[in-house]
């Protein structure tokens, strides 16, 4: 006779007990006996609502429950023609967003003749990455894109 150890509907120990007392008392709730511990000796099992265990298991991943904090892109974006303090203000905000975790993607949009100032454009920049304060890896290099360039940092760990 295969013997379990139990955890009752309330969250409570009942101990090693037969499998068919388990059974028993999962049908006097009209609940189901869920393997929790298949490899412990003897296997552990809960006494529980399945269905509702699993609807509360995909509703909590629905809303994101899985987030790790940090992990969040924000973007900065620069424009070509910004003045010395424009980009003072900007890196202060990179430099925020640095300290609390999360990468930053760093944009100059370029618009009409602009665009074929590319170099000046790349020049402004690495120019702007170095007014940012706090460390940081470069993800890639930086690169052009339809209408700009740009790059991706994180902070540095």
């Amino acid at each position: 006779m295969p013997e379990v150890n139990a955890i009752g509907p309330e969250g409570e120990k009942l101990g090693v007990i037969p499998l068919h007392e388990a059974l028993r008392i999962a049908g006097e709730h009209n609940f189901d006996v869920v393997e929790v511990g298949p490899t412990a000796k003897p296997p552990v099992v809960r006494i529980m609502d399945f269905g509702k265990y699993q609807y509360q298991q995909e509703r909590s991943q629905k809303k994101g429950g899985g987030k790790v904090p940090g992990q969040e892109v924000k973007t900065v974006q620069i424009t070509f023609r910004a003045g010395e303090h424009d980009l003072g203000v900007k890196a202060a905000q990179a430099d925020k967003f640095l300290e609390k975790g999360h990468r930053v993607n760093v944009a100059m949009k370029l618009r009409g003749r602009e665009k074929g100032m590319v170099p000046l454009g790349r020049t402004k920049l690495e120019h702007f990455l170095t007014m940012i304060t706090q460390p940081y890896d470069l993800e890639g290099a930086i690169k052009e894109f339809p209408g700009g360039i740009g790059g991706l940092i994180k902070p540095k760990k």
